[in-house]
C-alpha cells in the first residue's frame, strides 16, 4: 500500500488542535495512512501573526538541548538530542523528495556575554558543563576566544570591551513558519477543519463549538495547548518576537546573550532576516509588544551584533505558550485518548520526541528509531 493510500482497516484519527503537536501528527500519521482528520479555530493554514494563533509560528525555532540545561532537567535536554535526529531525517527526506523543506541547520550555537555580566555566565556555563559531563554528552561547551569567535561569527563583537563566547556544538535550527506550513502540504488525505474551535474532547470523540453532534473516533489527539483548559492545568507563558530584515548582516547559528535579567537570542533565517526574542514572560497578556520590550530586545542584539543598526522592523509577534505547573511536558493516555500538553519554552525542541513516544506507547506506530515511515 503506497503512503498516499487511506486504509479502512486502521484507526480513525482526530485531531484538536493544528499547532505544531497537531501538526507533525498529522502528517506522521497520514504518511502511514490513517484516515486523520484535524480541527483548529484558526481562519485556515497559514499564520497570522495577531497573537491567537499557533504558538509553533511564533517561535525562532532554536534546537539548543545544551542550551535549555540552564533551566530544564537533563532528561528534557536528552529528549532535545533525540528531537533533532528527528528533524534531520524529516528535513533530508523531504529534500530527497523534492518535497519544499523548511531551513535547518546545524552549525552549533553561541553563548555570549559582556564583561560585567561574566559572573552570571559562568554560573550557567558551569551548570551546563556539569550536567553534560554527568551524561557523558560528547557535546560540551567550548569556550571561544577573540580570535576563534571572529572566524566563526565576525560579525559579532561589544562595544563594552572584549566578548565573551561559548560554541555549543551539536546544536541547530530549524525555520518554524515554513516547518509549519510544510507538514500542513504534505500530510495526505488530512481532512483539515478550519473555524472549528473544539470544547469537547472525551475518548473515541470531540466536539466542536456550536455543533450538537460529536465526531467519533478511534483515537482523538488533544494538542490546544491553552486552549485544553479547564481539562488541562495548563497557563500562558508570553513569547515576544522581533522579526527584523538584515541585509548585508553575517550571522551564521543562534546567538543567545547571557546576562542577569534577560536571556535574548538573535537567530538568522533566510531572506536576510533576523529574529530576536524572550520566551518566557509570566503573563497571559495577548495584546501587542511594548515599546519597553521591543527597545530592550532590540537594544540587547544590537549591543552584540552593531550591524543591526540599519536594520529595519518587519513586526512584532507575541503569542502564549503552554506550560504545566511544573513546566514539563506531559503525555496522557488512555483509551481512546491522548493529551499532549506543556510544551512552555521547548516547543521545536522536543516535539518529534513526545509525538515519538505518544504513538509508540498506543502502538500506532511500531518503528522504534523515526517518526518517518520507510515508504515516505
Amino acid at each position: 500500500m503506497s503512503c498516499e493510500t487511506l486504509s479502512a482497516s486502521r484507526p480513525r484519527i482526530g485531531i484538536a488542535g493544528a499547532g505544531l503537536l497537531g501538526r507533525l501528527l498529522a502528517w506522521t500519521l497520514a504518511r502511514r495512512g490513517h484516515a486523520v482528520s484535524v480541527f483548529d479555530p484558526a481562519p485556515g493554514p497559514a499564520p497570522g501573526f495577531d497573537g491567537q494563533g499557533a504558538a509553533g509560528f511564533t517561535a525562532a525555532g532554536m534546537l539548543s538541548p545544551l542550551a535549555e540545561l540552564e533551566t530544564a532537567e537533563l532528561d528534557l535536554a536528552a529528549r532535545g538530542w533525540d528531537s533533532l535526529a528527528h528533524w534531520e531525517a524529516l528535513c533530508d527526506r523531504w529534500t530527497q523528495r523534492r518535497v519544499l523543506p523548511p531551513h535547518f541547520a546545524r552549525r552549533g550555537s553561541l553563548m555570549v556575554a559582556h564583561r560585567p555580566d561574566l559572573g552570571a555566565a559562568h554560573r550557567v556555563l558551569n551548570r551546563l558543563a556539569s550536567l553534560a559531563q554527568a551524561a557523558a554528552w560528547p557535546q560540551q561547551p567550548q569556550r571561544l576566544d577573540a580570535t576563534a569567535l571572529r572566524d566563526v561569527e565576525p560579525g559579532l563583537h561589544s562595544s563594552l570591551g572584549p566578548l565573551h563566547a561559548w560554541m555549543l556544538p551539536g546544536e541547530g535550527q530549524i525555520d518554524a513558519v515554513q516547518a509549519m506550513q510544510t507538514l500542513h502540504a504534505d500530510a495526505p488525505g488530512v481532512q483539515w477543519h478550519w473555524q472549528a474551535p473544539v470544547d469537547t474532547v472525551k475518548p473515541g470523540a470531540l466536539g466542536v463549538k456550536g455543533d450538537a453532534k460529536l465526531h467519533g473516533f478511534d483515537w482523538v489527539f488533544d494538542t490546544r495547548g491553552v486552549g485544553a483548559r479547564p481539562e488541562v492545568p495548563v497557563r500562558g507563558v508570553r513569547g515576544e518576537l522581533v522579526w527584523l530584515h538584515a541585509p548585508g548582516v553575517d550571522l551564521q547559528r543562534p546567538v543567545r546573550l547571557l546576562h542577569p535579567r534577560h536571556r535574548v537570542y538573535i537567530v538568522p533565517r533566510p531572506g536576510d532576516l533576523v529574529l530576536v526574542g524572550a520566551s518566557e514572560l509570566e503573563s497571559e497578556d495577548r495584546s501587542p509588544m511594548s515599546l519597553r520590550s521591543a527597545v530592550e530586545l532590540m537594544a540587547a542584539a544590537h549591543s552584540v551584533l552593531p550591524a543591526l543598526a540599519e536594520a529595519r522592523i518587519v513586526r512584532l509577534d507575541t503569542n502564549l505558550r503552554p506550560a504545566l505547573p511544573d513546566n514539563r511536558p506531559e503525555i496522557h493516555t488512555e483509551a481512546g485518548l491522548v493529551r499532549l500538553n506543556g510544551l512552555y519554552r521547548h516547543g521545536w525542541l522536543l516535539a518529534p520526541s513526545l509525538v515519538h513516544e505518544a504513538l509508540t506507547r498506543v502502538q500506532l506506530i511500531s518503528d522504534t528509531s523515526s517518526l518517518i515511515p520507510t515508504h515516505a
